[in-house]
């Protein structure tokens, strides 16, 4: 039996990724970065288990190549394990790498935009060990139909907590307006938005694929500060006990080397503290936050969005208006955040700096763009926009694909092949 922790995939993840990576460190829980190219070469063999965080599941497939996606499929048939959160889950769908015979709800029946705490009707089964009532997150999911035999749902949506929001719209604020109703919503915003629609859909799924296994879900269980997400991760590394096997052995770790228990310190914290920095691991590099103006340029580009009632800081990430890549911003602010953390003294940034710098520079003029029209009452979505500058500047930016692209996709991607070294030298 291979000896080596988890395979954490980094590629095209990002934020997913960071979030994952924060999560797992948390609880003292053992894995190892790899990259598409690492899976391609065979690195899968050494591992028992494959972990595959959120993200664009269409941008991993296209990592992964047809070679990945061969790697992994004969690493699960064989008696490997894989675990994928909300992308990753989608990435093992039929519309993926057809791991499971599992599809995505058309975009026509789905809630696209929903997000936050929600309720889940939890089936009996050990992954659930010490959690506290129901509550969970999810963040903008897709939505699943299984028609897969082999596959057990554990978790099905019951309902959007008042926290929750769909789009940009409060759940709690809605349910109690006599004003506002979904219907009306729905007509205006041309989208589904009423969470109801999502009651009994399956959330969290497991089973056996040939000799392996797997477990999908939709359901964050790595959002920052969710003690209850933190206790289902420590259950599937078999902290207590390993759910998917049936001894006493750890799941994700290798046989005999034991389980990091959460320090007091890791455990705690509410979620609000994702969006005031990254918790202290120790890691410091070149000095502070300040070391370039690396961190300033997008502090002060997040900001911009901040002043102009674009978005707001809501629990572990962000809420922003229909129409804004607020998602994006908020990518880019921490991810850049996290690097000037770790980068060493002196490690040369220039070139980074002034594309953050050019980028910077007309990504606050398109979101002063975008505030005046929402101020005119302007209809504004991420494909439409009635001023030719606005659409010129955000094809530039980010492309016309709702997925990642533009100079966004590639400035980000020199952000993160320098922060996965880091971070795969600390993991």
């Amino acid at each position: 039996m291979p000896s080596e922790p988890a395979a954490f995939l980094w590629d095209e993840s990002f934020l997913w990724g960071l979030l994952s990576f924060r999560a797992l460190r948390e609880r003292g829980l053992a894995f190892r970065l790899v990259s598409a190219g690492d899976i391609r070469r065979g690195r899968l063999r050494e591992h028992r288990a494959l972990y595959v965080p959120g993200g664009w599941a269409t941008n991993k497939m296209k990592s992964l190549g047809q070679d990945g996606v061969r790697a992994v499929t004969d690493f699960v048939r064989s008696g490997g394990t894989y675990v994928g959160i909300c992308g990753g889950a989608g990435l093992a769908t039929r519309e993926g790498m057809g791991l499971v015979n599992v599809r995505r709800k058309p975009l026509s029946e789905r809630v696209p935009s929903l997000s936050g705490p929600v309720r889940l009707r939890l089936s009996p089964h050990p992954l659930w060990e010490g959690v506290q009532g129901d509550v969970f997150h999810i963040w903008w999911p897709s939505q699943f139909v299984a028609e897969d035999e082999g596959l057990r749902t554990l978790a099905s949506f019951e309902e959007a907590t008042a926290d929750a929001f769909t789009s940009d719209i409060n759940v709690g604020d809605t349910a109690c307006s006599e004003q506002a109703g979904w219907a009306a919503l729905e007509e205006r915003y041309a989208l589904n938005l009423d969470p109801r629609r999502m009651k009994g859909d399956p959330l969290v799924l497991v089973g056996s694929v040939g000799a392996g296994r797997v477990f999908l879900s939709l359901v964050h269980f790595d959002t920052p500060g969710d003690e209850n997400g933190g206790r289902v991760l420590a259950n599937m590394w078999g902290e207590d006990q390993s759910p998917f096997h049936g001894d006493q052995s750890p799941f994700f770790t290798s046989p005999g080397s034991g389980n990091q228990s959460p320090s007091p310190s890791s455990s705690r914290g509410g979620a609000g503290s994702w969006g005031t920095g990254v918790r202290d691991t120790g890691v410091r590099g070149a000095g502070a936050l300040g070391t370039g103006a690396l961190f300033e340029i997008v502090e002060e580009l997040f900001e911009v969005g901040v002043r102009n009632f674009l978005w707001f800081r809501r629990g572990p990430l962000i809420q922003w208006r229909r129409g804004v890549r607020g998602l994006e911003y908020f990518t880019l602010y921490e991810m850049v955040r996290e690097l000037s953390l770790r980068l060493p003294r002196g490690a040369q940034t220039g070139e980074l700096v002034a594309e953050l710098r050019a980028f910077a520079g007309k990504a606050s003029g398109l979101l002063l763009r975008e505030r005046r029209a929402l101020d005119r009452g302007e209809r504004l979505t991420f494909r439409e926009a009635a001023d030719p500058g606005t659409r010129a500047l955000r094809e530039e930016l980010f492309s016309r694909s709702k997925s990642h692209g533009g100079l966004f996709k590639r400035l980000l991607e020199k952000v993160d092949r320098r922060l996965y070294a880091l971070l795969g030298e600390e993991a």
